[in-house]
């Protein structure tokens, strides 16, 4: 199998590889995830797949204009990427909203080979082996978490409403409510979404996220310690947000969601932060901004052995 390292600063962080069984089907994967030997997952990229056009070729959406029997068989090479079958992932159903759901063997096929019989989901949470955990990302921030002591996994999804409203912590939160989580001891992955640089927003989300994160930078400076090499103060004062002169700011989602799980008691050296962004690499991913709305969906997909 070929594997490519994508580094982030002078940190190896996640890999893309490629399915021995569909060649042309590459897929990131997170290595602190598979260090603690209990979970399959990946990340998907836009190869691989049946899909055509602006939608080529590994979709997972049917809102997109796809053809069923497509998305139908994109979901089953990801599902048999990871030894399962499609009556074994569970969806979400995303709005931007920090709802999570509590994921039983109940819940298999839903979203794929059975209609969900609930709304308003970005976050699914489970203990049960083999359920596919699955999220649909195109720019937003997918966030994988692994809890190793309590055999337990979380999937969510995080845009800016999400970030602002915690969405990491929101799922850590859960996670202790019904496995007894705690969050000095989970890995988490950020996998591949928009950068900094790409993501120009508007005075009220930067003012939504100047409320919800107050500027730290001593925070801000571990941060980027950890990930780059030198900082200038500059850029530590600017690592969560900037105004530009048009009076738009370019808003960090990877730093924002970092803040997140470290203010609520998860160690740096536990969180992984892919610098891929899905903007800047609209060969290899879909992204919304990239291709203004016509696009598919990329997936995240977690699962206990």
């Amino acid at each position: 199998m070929a594997e490519n390292m994508i580094r982030y600063g002078n940190r190896e962080t996640c890999k893309i590889s490629y399915d021995q069984n569909y060649k042309d089907m590459a897929y990131f994967t997170f290595q602190s995830l598979e260090e603690t030997g209990i979970v399959e997952h990946f990340f998907s990229t836009r190869k691989g797949g049946v899909s055509r056009d602006y939608l080529s070729s590994l979709n997972f959406s049917y809102s997109q204009g796809d053809r069923k029997e497509n998305v139908d068989e994109n979901y089953k090479r990801a599902a048999a990427h990871l030894g399962m079958t499609t009556k074994d992932i569970v969806c979400s159903q995303q709005t931007h909203t920090t709802n999570v759901r509590k994921v039983t063997a109940a819940d298999k096929g839903k979203g794929v080979v059975c209609e969900r019989d609930y709304t308003d989901v970005d976050g699914l949470i489970t203990n049960e082996q083999g359920i596919i955990l699955a999220t649909f990302y195109a720019d937003c921030v997918p966030l994988f978490i692994v809890d190793p002591v309590n055999r337990a996994i979380g999937l969510s999804h995080s845009g800016w409403r999400g970030t602002v409203g915690k969405m990491g912590k929101v799922t850590l939160e859960k996670m202790a409510a019904e496995y007894g989580t705690k969050p000095e001891f989970v890995k988490i992955a950020i996998a591949p979404s928009i950068c900094q640089t790409c993501y120009e927003v508007s005075e009220e989300v930067a003012l939504a996220f100047e409320e919800a994160f107050v500027r730290d930078d001593e925070k801000a400076a571990q941060y980027m310690s950890r990930y780059q090499m030198d900082a200038s103060q500059k850029e530590i004062e600017d690592c969560l947000l900037y105004q530009k002169e048009n009076g738009k700011y370019q808003l960090n989602l990877w730093y924002a969601n970092f803040r997140v799980f470290r203010d609520a008691g998860v160690p740096d050296e536990n969180i992984e932060v892919t610098d891929v962004c899905t903007c800047c690499n609209p060969e290899l991913l879909f992204s919304h901004r990239a291709s203004q709305g016509r696009r598919g969906n990329l997936g995240a997909f977690l699962m206990l052995k």
